[in-house]
């Protein structure tokens, strides 16, 4: 990671590491708590760990859950997602580690969120099911550019980007990949994905904040990203989607 630069929301991020990587180490994470911070061995630390395992087993048929546990004021909501692309075995292992890293990383937390590339999983004690959620969000950046008509490919990805957004916005899971031809020997690869507590509209709302605020970190960059707590955009001039 070449670069850090934090704006209010956002974290713009430069990367040079393989997929490979990310499979053992998430993409980022933040530790959220709306009332503060639980204690071990408390009503609210039972509840959690029951959501995780909840939420570990019920994602990987669909690819997606959500779940709430307990009452209040020990009440705990949270959701787990796969990358549309994702097998079931894939998505469960992604889970695991999701569900097991956030807890070493946000021990005590009310909340929690983490994302890997293939999953992503977050929790917290207030109800956040239904709403767009762009405050939890980062970007990745290819650090190599395009040298030859930056402003075309950045309308190209734009256009790709969009109509994979009314897709995705309109499919059943809420998600859609597809690609575009650039030139003889080089095609452009995107994906938009929203959670599925989102209504159609609030997805089509969130993706379309996601790529507007691509140029912020990925102006005439290969490949870059916008990363959220209820949907992400991704571009790449190679194909990382799964057939």
């Amino acid at each position: 990671m070449s670069s850090i630069k934090i704006t209010p929301f956002i974290f713009l991020l430069s990367f040079t590491f393989l997929q490979t990587t990310f499979a053992v180490n998430p993409l980022y994470h933040f530790c959220l708590s709306t009332s503060g911070n639980f204690t071990l061995n408390t009503p609210y630390d039972t509840n959690l760990n029951t959501l995780l395992t909840l939420l570990q087993r019920k994602t990987s048929p669909s690819g997606f859950s959500l779940a709430s546990t307990g009452q209040n004021p020990s009440q705990v909501y949270g959701l787990a997602l796969c990358r549309g692309d994702v097998n079931s075995t894939d998505c469960t292992t992604c889970v695991y580690d999701a569900r097991t890293e956030i807890r070493k990383r946000c021990p005590y937390n009310k909340g929690g969120i983490i994302w890997y590339d293939n999953c992503f999983l977050k929790y917290i004690d207030q109800n956040f099911f239904g709403q767009i959620d762009n405050k939890n969000e980062f970007q990745l950046s290819n650090v190599a550019n395009i040298s030859n008509a930056p402003s075309l490919f950045n309308q190209k990805v734009k256009g790709l980007l969009s109509q994979l957004a009314n897709e995705s916005a309109s499919a059943r899971k809420l998600y859609a990949a597809g690609e575009m031809k650039l030139d003889t020997f080089t095609n452009l690869y995107g994906l938009a994905q929203c959670t599925r507590d989102l209504s159609s509209k609030n997805c089509k709302i969130c993706l379309d904040e996601a790529i507007n605020k691509l140029p912020t970190c990925c102006d005439g960059s290969q490949g870059g990203r916008t990363v959220g707590g209820s949907c992400n955009v991704r571009y790449e001039i190679y194909p990382f989607i799964n057939s």
